[in-house]
């Protein structure tokens, strides 16, 4: 990170942090702000940042080290792809020194400058974040926000900005100018900082909220089973009316409504009156040969499956179906669009809510697969500084439970599934893939046998709402 004092550094490598722990890069930031705080257990003044202060800057300077090296360790013996090193890094002095730390250990180095000259913006951020920080819990509101703005001051005086023109045009770096109103893009060499710059270029800082649901209840939810499209009972069209009377009393401006293309999270939205578009990739995950069976059928017919599922919810991939890990892929555009807009209301399906939910509350894989997303119940999610506060509203409509706690037999270490359909083993000692269901070859021939060998396309029923 490059960039002065109260311009959104903690705030976009925080974020950045949760996204690319969300897809799978393990990522962890390393503040040098806390290594500092560490340091010094005892915050004077603005003045231990004043550049003529020797010894506060030897001390800065050996906190940027220990950060450094925690760095290292990380990304060799810990199993870390990405460290965001989370800093001013405000001079090409500063910046020379981790071009050459990541010269000495073969690692690549990608800078995100947050610049920003908007006064507002600036004074906003100081007292929403800075003055509750350890250095000012001595002090009141005028006292702290005086001590900053003296403590900006101080880098002010040797601020060098990265200049992709110049002196910093064989770097690879994006310029986020004023909270994201323009981007300086220079050298993006690989993938994953193809994929930073994409999501930086579509996160915004506005106050919006975002509401998330599941579809009312379902038919097949009544019967236990997984999968399928089947319409809602007679308790899910109570609960769709009953969230069509709370999003009116929300009286939100320009509220988006995002549902599957499966019909229960349609006839929810239906109750609305409001436009609404459908996406595909909101679908719930594919159960493949399991869809529409109960988990006692599935335990009964595919017992290593079950076994299997069991043992690794997340990695675990039904035969012909999905994973967890799928369904984040899936949902990555999703959470993009969802970055960019204000007022959203999202209504899906289990998993899929538990992987957006995930990635809002900076869950990890393991943890996801088992996240409480009972039915007719809306989260309320308000993005705040370093994160979300998270509201769960119940619209009193009654409704079966549909959550499984997670099984003893859980894994406990790396993971030992192989990913089907897959061309590489995730961790698989075996060295060819091979069917896991003894009568999938059945399975297929029973299925295909049941089908008519000649029907007419079917005509889908005209639905409102934009498809995706």
């Amino acid at each position: 990170m490059v960039g002065l004092p109260a311009r959104g550094k903690t705030y976009i490598s925080k974020k950045l942090t949760r996204y690319l722990n969300w897809i799978g890069v393990p990522t962890k930031v390393f503040n040098v702000g806390e290594y500092r705080r560490e340091a010094v257990k005892q915050y004077s003044s603005y003045n231990f940042f004043r550049p003529d202060n020797e010894e506060a800057m030897k001390v800065r300077k050996q906190c940027a080290l220990a950060a450094l090296r925690d760095v290292k360790s990380y990304l060799t013996k810990e199993g870390g792809q990405i460290a965001v090193f989370d800093a001013t890094n405000t001079t090409r002095e500063r910046r020379h020194m981790i071009l050459h730390f990541a010269k000495e250990s073969d690692f690549k180095v990608f800078f995100i400058e947050s610049v920003c000259d908007d006064p507002t913006v600036v004074a906003s951020n100081i007292m929403e974040v800075k003055i509750s920080s350890p250095d000012y819990k001595d002090c009141n509101s005028a006292e702290a926000m005086d001590d900053f703005m003296k403590r900006i001051n101080c880098y002010e005086a040797s601020y060098q900005p990265l200049d992709p023109d110049k002196c910093d045009r064989d770097l690879s770096l994006i310029k986020v100018i004023d909270v994201g109103r323009r981007f300086l893009v220079n050298r993006v060499q690989d993938h994953i900082q193809s994929r930073i710059v994409y999501y930086l270029m579509n996160i915004h800082v506005q106050p919006r909220t975002i509401y998330l649901c599941r579809h009312g209840e379902s038919e097949h939810n009544l019967q236990g089973k997984i999968g399928g499209d089947s319409g809602l009972s007679s308790r899910g069209r109570k609960f769709a009316n009953a969230l069509s009377k709370f999003v009116e009393e929300q009286n939100l401006k320009d509220l988006k409504v995002w549902t599957s293309q499966l019909k229960s999270t349609i006839q929810t939205a239906e109750a609305l009156q409001l436009p609404y578009e459908q996406w595909k990739a909101l679908n719930e995950i594919d159960a493949g040969v399991c869809e529409e069976m109960t988990y006692e059928e599935i335990k009964d017919t595919y017992p290593e499956e079950y076994a299997l599922r069991e043992q690794d919810k997340y990695y675990y991939r039904y035969p012909t179906g999905e994973s967890y890990q799928d369904l984040v892929q899936r949902l990555e555009p999703v959470i993009m669009e969802l970055e960019r807009q204000e007022n959203v209301l999202v209504i899906c399906h289990q998993a899929v809510l538990r992987c957006l939910l995930a990635y809002f509350l900076d869950k990890s894989a393991e943890e996801m697969p088992y996240l409480k997303c009972p039915l007719h119940a809306v989260l309320k999610l308000t993005p705040i500084a370093y994160g979300c506060r998270v509201e769960s509203i119940y619209l009193n409509v009654e409704s079966v439970s549909t959550h499984r706690e997670r099984s003893e037999d859980a894994k406990k270490g790396p993971n030992p599934l192989m990913r089907r359909n897959s061309v590489t083993p995730l961790a698989s000692p075996e060295p060819t893939k091979k069917p896991r269901i003894n009568s999938f070859e059945e399975h297929v021939a029973s299925t295909s046998a049941a089908l008519p060998t000649c029907l007419p396309p079917e005509v889908p029923t005209q639905l409102p709402g934009q498809v995706r």
